[in-house]
């Protein structure tokens, strides 16, 4: 296996500039997004993200990512080396299926052997977080 995913979808009835808003402002992430904290950088090419990692039952780590891949007001990449053997990449995708309605796509992918055992081992709770995330952030954007 080279790679494993816990992806998860939500429609939200805002457009996709005004989700954008809240996920381009990286200080903002802790109002919507309880698992990745005091988020710092920029979002374009190459720039470094830095974030407190804190899922549920799993310890939390200091993260620092690279923007990989960004369409403003449509996907966010981010890539993460988590050690030996362990990467990640964290992405949220936002679709515009009609004026006023997007579906928000996130999630991670796991690559590397330890990025797959670690991947076996929380999956649950993960998928649980991403949902939640999920929800959070519809919440947000719908106030």
């Amino acid at each position: 296996m080279d790679s494993t995913r816990i992806e998860t979808r939500i429609g939200i009835r805002a457009s996709a500039e005004h989700i954008w808003e809240l996920i381009g402002d990286l200080e903002r992430w802790q109002h919507w997004n309880p698992y990745e904290q005091n988020v710092e950088g920029a979002i374009r090419q190459g720039a470094v993200i830095r974030y407190q990692e804190a899922y549920p039952d799993i310890p939390a780590r200091q993260a620092q990512a690279v923007v990989v891949d960004w369409v403003p007001v449509g996907k966010l990449v981010i890539n993460d080396k988590r050690g030996f053997l362990s990467n990640s990449s964290r992405f949220i995708i936002l679709d515009e299926v009609e004026k006023g309605a997007t579906i928000v796509t996130m999630g991670i992918m796991f690559a590397g052997l330890r990025g797959e055992m670690f991947h076996d081992k929380h999956r649950a709770k993960l998928r649980q977080a991403m949902e939640q995330i999920g929800e959070r952030l519809k919440e947000a954007v719908e106030a």
